[in-house]
């Protein structure tokens, strides 16, 4: 089956997100990379202006600590339920011409580790792969700060992994990039893993192109 990624205005899907009582959140970016088939339309919107993560982590930016948050936005505009598998979903980055890698999305807890975790990146330093940092390193202690910080990571991620028919969900992933926000220009966003659920049968896999830059 063709797939075709493309680059149009975000507001014009004119997306709603499926929250308790039916509120309405406008897009935070006005163009996004998406793909649409077999009656889901999946697009995602690298946060890559500081400003973004303002609302949603007043103290403590994830940005600023190395970490990158895409927006993403599930429209099904089917007449079944589908289930989106998160935890399958990989962000691919070209580290050379032949090496490629797959970086897991954190969790809140990890995101609230990678932010908080002592020590300064020197931008000058060679890089280190692979990603994300290696089992091991200090992780900071679970004190109030963290605990704030892992709850807003939570409250602004993907709500549901449930699509119900004719509805839209969205939320935030994040990926430690260690500062290494160049590698956006060879990023792509796999999501191999969504289910009919009446139905019992998968879609055919999803691959976004996240290397075109949004416009605020």
């Amino acid at each position: 089956m063709r797939k075709l990624t493309v680059f149009l205005p975000f507001l014009g899907l004119c997306l709603v997100v499926a929250i308790p009582g039916g509120t309405q959140q406008p897009a935070s970016m006005k163009t996004a990379s998406l793909q649409s088939h077999e009656g889901m339309t999946i697009s995602a919107t690298p946060w890559t202006d500081v400003r973004l993560y303002k609302e949603k982590f007043p103290k403590k930016s994830p940005y600023a600590a190395g970490v990158l948050a895409v927006q993403v936005a599930f429209r099904n505009d089917s007449d079944d339920s589908v289930k989106i598998n998160l935890d399958r979903i990989r962000m691919s980055v070209a580290i050379e011409e032949d090496n490629r890698q797959e970086l897991t999305p954190l969790t809140a807890g990890e995101l609230a580790d990678a932010v908080l975790r002592p020590g300064a990146k020197d931008p000058t330093a060679k890089r280190k792969f692979p990603f994300p940092v290696p089992a091991g390193a200090p992780k900071t202690g679970k004190d109030k700060n963290w605990t704030e910080l892992q709850t807003q990571a939570q409250n602004a991620a993907i709500p549901t992994n449930v699509s119900a028919p004719h509805s839209t969900i969205q939320g935030l992933l994040y990926f430690d990039l260690q500062g290494q926000f160049d590698l956006l220009s060879t990023a792509h966003l796999y999501i191999p893993d969504i289910l009919v659920m009446q139905k019992n049968r998968s879609l055919t896999y999803f691959e976004i192109d996240l290397s075109r830059p949004g416009q605020i």
